[in-house]
């Protein structure tokens, strides 16, 4: 997604026929499956199925084409997969001298690839 597109439900001319962009968004919920990357952008996408509009589809159609451009990627889970999930987190309480604010993080891993 472009960094500086900002997308709204008051921009733009609405869509005659919705069916096809709610299909395409439906299409990539699944997609985000197996790429965990572009979970943002479908999640964006997916809060304007009520009332699309021509800029979200525009939007939903350079996705595809990036989706296109770019085989191969996201996670492979090969027939002999063992389902095993992994939570590690880190925090630091208080570490910031101005704020004094906790700073923290984590990463989640499925099998040996990582999801969040």
């Amino acid at each position: 997604m472009e960094p500086n597109l900002k997308l709204s439900q008051d921009e733009g001319e609405v869509l005659e026929d919705p069916l096809v962009y709610r299909r395409i968004t439906g299409k990539l919920q699944y997609l985000i499956i197996i790429r965990p990357d572009l979970s943002y952008l479908v999640n964006k996408l997916s809060q304007f199925l009520t009332v699309p509009q021509l800029p979200h589809l525009k939007v939903a159609q350079r996705l595809l084409q990036y989706i296109k451009t770019c085989p191969g990627q996201g996670l492979l889970f090969p027939a002999s997969f063992a389902v095993q999930m992994k939570a590690y987190t880190d925090s630091d309480w208080a570490a910031c001298q101005d704020t004094r604010r906790s700073t923290s993080s984590f990463c989640m891993l499925l099998g040996s690839f990582l999801v969040s």
